[in-house]
């Protein structure tokens, strides 16, 4: 998606609305204030999507932004904005925090609660929107950092700045092919800037723990249908050693070798009760899953579900009575 807002062709009755329209369809609910006349409104707004990543490069007249309390409740599905500060200044509030922002420096803040964004000499800046649930960032450190600068003195965010600026303005990017190869690294960043930003605190290292813990889950029910997927493929690919692993893995209950087995009989027992099902041998499905052996998948299976894997095909294919 693309589409570019100018309001210098427009009435000046019709700017504000048609500001507001267009940054609620696409961008997030807020209520703006506008800080000159209708007649003074200059706002010209670039939206841009890159993956799951939504970009919306702004420049205008002075306003002030605020996400209420009701406006929070509405949505459903939370976000975390990037606002990098491209020239002038610019002031973020939220969670008892606020952030003075000048050229080269950004700031996350979240739209599941409210806050405030004072643009008093002007917008220049590129707001970058990301899912919530693609950071995988503790709720602890995720609040300690909504509202607060992000400088060049720290060089994570130095990075993180000339990186996410220029996401903002590579139109290549947008394509598909692209932009699910920059999506991942993007997330990887943010993360790596959250965690230097949070220095010696105890947070930091939940912080690296959690999303550790969490991706390696993601990458575990990625590979599930991988044959060779192993102890020491997971840590290679997280860079960690296979001790490390397996005791990050025990700090959540979890034996590994019991967990792919589970997750994979599941995933076969879900197949088995589709209608394509039928059209397939046991076997396959089994192999499709990382089982090798066909008379250990039925056996597993059946100590499992209390039905080998033919029956329980069967239970769910049985054909209709015939009409009386």
């Amino acid at each position: 998606m693309s589409m570019t807002l100018d309001t210098s062709p427009m009435l000046a009755g019709d700017r504000e609305e048609a500001v507001r329209h267009a940054v609620w369809e696409s961008v997030v609910r807020i209520d703006i204030d506008h800080h000159p006349s209708p007649e003074e409104i200059s706002v010209k707004v670039k939206l841009n999507t890159v993956g799951s990543i939504g970009i919306c490069s702004g420049q205008a007249t002075g306003l002030t932004i605020r996400r209420t309390q009701r406006l929070a409740r509405e949505d459903t599905e939370p976000f975390v904005f990037l606002g990098l500060q491209m020239t002038g200044t610019s002031l973020a509030a939220q969670n008892d925090n606020q952030a003075v922002l000048k050229p080269g420096e950004f700031v996350l803040y979240e739209t599941s609660r409210p806050y405030t964004l004072a643009f008093d000499t002007g917008v220049d800046h590129h707001f970058l929107r990301f899912p919530r649930a693609a950071l995988e960032l503790p709720e602890r450190s995720l609040r300690e950092m909504t509202a607060v600068t992000f400088a060049p003195d720290n060089p994570v965010a130095a990075l993180a700045f000339a990186y996410f600026s220029r996401l903002a303005v590579t139109d290549g990017l947008h394509h598909e092919r692209h932009a699910q190869a920059v999506r991942e690294p993007s997330i990887e960043l943010l993360r790596a800037a959250v965690v230097s930003q949070l220095g010696e605190s105890p947070l930091a290292q939940e912080s690296l723990e959690a999303t550790l813990n969490l991706r390696i889950m993601r990458y575990m029910r990625e590979h599930l249908c991988d044959r060779e997927l192993s102890a020491a493929q997971i840590a290679s690919a997280h860079n960690i050693s296979v001790r490390r692993l397996y005791t990050l893995l025990a700090r959540s209950g979890i034996t590994l070798g019991d967990w792919i087995r589970s997750h994979r009989l599941e995933a076969c027992r879900r197949e088995l009760a589709t209608p394509n099902a039928r059209y397939r041998t046991i076997a396959a499905i089994g192999h499709s899953w990382g089982f090798i052996d066909a008379a250990h998948f039925s056996k597993v299976f059946k100590q499992t579900y209390g039905l080998s894997p033919r029956a329980w095909r069967d239970l769910n294919h049985t054909a209709p009575p015939p009409c009386a």
